[in-house]
């Protein structure tokens, strides 16, 4: 990783910032950030235009969950492998080409939601296992908050882009009428996949290698064995799972948009962006006022208040409070991201993060995508409305049920890896020392 250019220490709170890669890293990601959330309500809103159906929005976050499900385990060996940021590189140059699939695809009037889904399929790779190598250990919860106070804004301010996009009147700047709509928002991403591109192929940083068996079934799994030997990851990577996957509304905003709140596509780029909003100013106090004690209680509170204002949200007929609600799911999930990232990186050996990145890939791909495809049937049988709050109720269930399941991850205190590795009550496999970086 790159030094600090001066000595000069850096203010409480932007320790991260110190460090030239995650300076780049974190421009990369809110370009990248910004394109996909942008993307997302234009494929939403084009799925919804064509089949006005909401299992339909459901089968989005099924495409998008079937690769993981596929292909994320053996990623997580070649991150292990080989160099993460050539993966990255690699990985993100597919999304490219997706997306300018879907630009052919608008252009050409598609009236089917199956090429859509066809190169949804493709989408998604993931890329926090190069952050371990940005800043030191002992600014990584720091690095960890800035990080998700990043994705944030960039989650807040994406979804309004993709709304405003999709609705300004862009025909003299945009003579082709047929990339009006959901058209120009993807040649928008295509434009900040390319800027990723760019600054991720500028950083110093080179991870060695830190995985020297070859590919097995052991080595490849080697991942899930230390995750279930460890109660605390465990514990907090199916809870994420099933709280989302109850409790999240992303894919029945545009239902909510449409035909309970009134708005249109601005209401359901301010709805997605909500949640995005109290994430951001949780992630900023946190930045400043970091957690220090009492990890695992903060952990289950955040959660079933989570799930009381996914209650209020499906409960509501006003703009203002759906919004209201939605930034407290937000702001409550902030910080559970942050105890689970923590906890993910600091209980992890370095040789085996890409591993075991990739199972909290799969869990939170799971919750995510696989969330949205159930929210999409649960609302075709039920409703959204009813679908929403039976999701909600279900969150605070599962918050109540794991707090008792997982009582190591209940107690947990501090986070630091000494103190993490310490409340472990197994010892998983031994793994293979770890290569230098250069």
């Amino acid at each position: 990783m790159s030094a600090p250019p001066t000595q000069k220490p850096p203010r409480r709170g932007l320790e991260s910032f110190a460090f030239r890669d995650f300076r780049r890293y974190q421009l990369a990601r809110v370009a990248v950030i910004l394109g996909a959330e942008a993307q997302a309500v234009a494929v939403a809103w084009q799925v919804y235009s064509i089949t006005h159906r909401a299992l339909d929005l459901g089968y989005t976050g099924l495409a998008l969950f079937l690769p993981g499900l596929l292909f994320l385990l053996p990623a997580g060996h070649v991150a292990d492998r080989f160099d993460r940021r050539q993966i990255i590189l690699f990985c993100y140059s597919l999304q490219i080409i997706c997306t300018g699939i879907l630009v052919t695809l608008t252009r050409a009037g598609v009236h089917t939601v199956l090429p859509i889904y066809a190169v949804l399929f493709f989408i998604g790779p993931a890329s926090s296992a190069l952050i371990p190598h940005l800043v030191p250990e002992k600014h990584f919860v720091n690095a960890v908050t800035w990080g998700g106070a990043i994705f944030q804004f960039s989650n807040t301010v994406g979804p309004a882009v993709g709304g405003l996009l999709f609705t300004f009147p862009l025909a003299r700047f945009v003579p082709d009428t047929r990339l009006q709509g959901a058209g120009i928002v993807y040649v928008f991403t295509l434009a900040t996949l390319g800027w990723f591109l760019v600054l991720v192929g500028s950083l110093r940083v080179r991870p060695g290698r830190m995985e020297y068996r070859s590919a097995s079934l052991r080595v490849v799994l080697a991942g899930f064995r230390y995750v279930f030997h460890m109660p605390m990851l465990l514990g907090s990577f199916s809870l994420d799972l099933f709280v989302v996957l109850l409790g999240g509304a992303v894919a029945l905003m545009p239902i909510f948009a449409q035909e309970i709140l009134h708005t249109g596509p601005r209401g359901l780029g301010m709805l997605r962006a909500a949640p995005a909003v109290g994430a951001l100013c949780t992630s900023l106090v946190m930045a400043r006022f970091p957690l220090h004690r009492k990890a695992g209680v903060r952990l289950f509170v955040c959660t079933a208040l989570f799930g009381a204002a996914t209650i209020v949200f499906g409960l509501s007929r006003s703009l203002w409070l759906s919004l209201a609600a939605l930034a407290i799911t937000g702001a409550a999930d902030m910080i559970s991201v942050i105890i689970r990232g923590s906890l993910l990186q600091l209980a992890t050996p370095p040789e085996m993060r890409g591993r075991v990145s990739a199972v909290n890939s799969l869990f939170v791909g799971a919750s995510n995508e696989l969330g949205e495809f159930e929210s999409g049937l649960t609302a075709h049988l039920l409703g959204a409305v009813r679908a929403t709050i039976y999701g909600g109720v279900g969150s605070l269930i599962v918050a109540g049920v794991w707090s008792g399941l997982f009582p190591d991850l209940r107690r947990a205190d501090e986070l630091a890896s000494a103190a993490l590795l310490a409340r472990s009550n197994s010892d998983p496999e031994p793994s293979p020392q770890p290569a230098s970086l250069t």
